[in-house]
């Protein structure tokens, strides 16, 4: 099973069940991590975002009702559901952090350069994706 990540130039397959993608919010300077899950039972497969953690809060930033604060981490777990996920990736900003349990985290870079645009996140499909 992996996850792809495509910009308008390329695609790249990473063999992953679950990742987290961190990064510090451009205005605020807050860190967000968003833990994500594939889910192959939904249609073929779909991104769950099974926990969010946010250092802080601020513009468009702000917890949910049940989040709860600890040690000055705001966490909740919406478990959400998506098809893909569009990163915006900008020269202006830090990229994104790709974080795998057990491993170092990376920048997205390192995986996949950024084309300055959107790189789409969705579970890779063997048809389209060559996968095995």
């Amino acid at each position: 099973m992996a996850i792809c990540l495509s910009t308008a130039a390329a695609t790249v397959a990473v063999a992953v069940q679950a990742f987290t993608l961190g990064w510090t919010h451009s205005i605020e300077k807050v860190r967000w991590e968003e833990d994500w899950r594939v889910d192959r039972q939904a249609g073929g497969g779909q991104l769950v975002l099974e926990a969010v953690r946010v250092r802080g809060h601020g513009a468009g930033m702000e917890p949910p009702a049940d989040a709860v604060l600890r040690d000055g981490v705001w966490q909740w777990h919406p478990r959400s559901v998506h098809a893909e996920l569009r990163l915006t990736r900008s020269e202006h900003t830090a990229d994104y952090d790709w974080c795998v349990a057990g491993e170092a985290c990376l920048p997205l870079s390192a995986i996949l350069p950024s084309d300055g645009g959107v790189t789409l996140v969705r579970p890779c499909r063997q048809e389209s994706d060559g996968e095995r």
